[in-house]
């Protein structure tokens, strides 16, 4: 299982906090996962402006994904 966690403006976007989607056999990048999300809530998140963290540190599209990890989509944060 992957476990797949949506933060702020994406969160309201897909419509809950979180999903769990079954594991790919054949591996996953953070793309694909993004993918399977859309695919379960229903949503286009591609093209807007989404960053991802696997287990809690960044990582980009082509990250590989393990089963079990945790995979977190977010808006970009600006601070000051």
């Amino acid at each position: 299982m992957i476990q797949v966690k949506f933060f702020a403006s994406v969160r309201e976007r897909v419509g809950t906090e979180a999903l769990r989607l079954p594991w790919p056999e054949r591996g996953a990048t953070v793309a694909e996962v993004l993918a399977l999300a859309e695919g379960e809530a229903g949503v286009t998140l591609r093209g807007a402006h989404v960053l991802a963290a696997v287990n809690l540190q960044h990582a980009s599209f082509s990250s590989v994904v393990r089963d079990g990890d945790e995979v977190a989509f977010f808006p970009p944060v600006t601070g000051g």
